[in-house]
């Protein structure tokens, strides 16, 4: 069994969060590696207008590729479904809530026009439907920024993914849950992915002790339909 795992990870207070999660859980030290992705170096424009995918996943899938980190802690949701050659799905741990939250105004106190901040196509777009009347703004920053922003009166309100929220300790933020049935959560929202290198059998071993059997095959249907889509 390898003696110590080199873990990648982003910078923010929430990828942080997680991948030392991951550390403690699992049977051999660890050490953190912090590597800034493009879509952190990337702050002022709206996530869509990047146009491409891999934001938050590129760099450190360049890392275990060039054997800088043995694996690589992600919100599964920002994982493409087709991973770079020579790159494998090692773990998935079990999913915390994967519903979006609203964080200020519930849906039914937002007046016409008010505005609500998010940076997902997919959450925007759902937004109108289900209210027209509502001004979607863009919204970048890690969470506590976020937070902040809404704080300051920029936002009457906004998205955010319930998992996040309640693994820093902030689930008292949340005025809103969104049921499945009025938004459709992002393809697997709430779960965590550990990735690492074809070949590198003593890291895989040692973290598929983290994975938990019905999250995978439930985020495996979920990436299945988007790849199938294209997305």
């Amino acid at each position: 069994m390898a003696e110590k795992l080199i873990i990648g990870s982003r910078g923010s207070q929430l990828a942080l969060w997680q991948s030392r999660w991951v550390a403690g859980r699992l049977p051999v030290a660890s050490e953190l590696l912090i590597i800034k992705t493009t879509g952190d170096k990337i702050t002022d424009v709206p996530l869509a207008k990047v146009g491409t995918k891999g934001l938050f996943t590129k760099e450190l899938e360049e890392a275990l590729l060039d054997r800088r980190i043995d694996v690589a802690v992600h919100s599964l949701k920002d994982m493409p479904t087709e991973l770079p050659e020579g790159l494998m799905l090692a773990a998935v741990p079990e999913r915390e809530d994967a519903r979006d939250a609203i964080v200020g105004k519930t849906l039914d106190e937002l007046g016409a026009g008010a505005r609500v901040g998010t940076s997902s196509l997919r959450r925007a777009a759902q937004l109108k439907a289900l209210r027209p009347d509502l001004q979607i703004e863009s919204i970048r920053g890690n969470l506590d920024t976020r937070l902040r922003k809404l704080d300051e009166g920029l936002y009457d309100a906004i998205v955010l993914a319930a998992a996040g929220l309640r693994r820093l300790g902030w689930g008292d933020r949340i005025t809103q849950i969104l049921p499945v049935e009025v938004m459709c959560p992002a393809v697997g929202q709430g779960a965590l992915a550990i990735e690492t290198r074809n070949g590198n059998d003593e890291a895989a071993a040692v973290c598929a002790t983290l994975t938990h059997g019905d999250t995978l095959r439930a985020v495996q249907a979920e990436r299945a339909l988007l790849n199938g889509l294209g997305g």
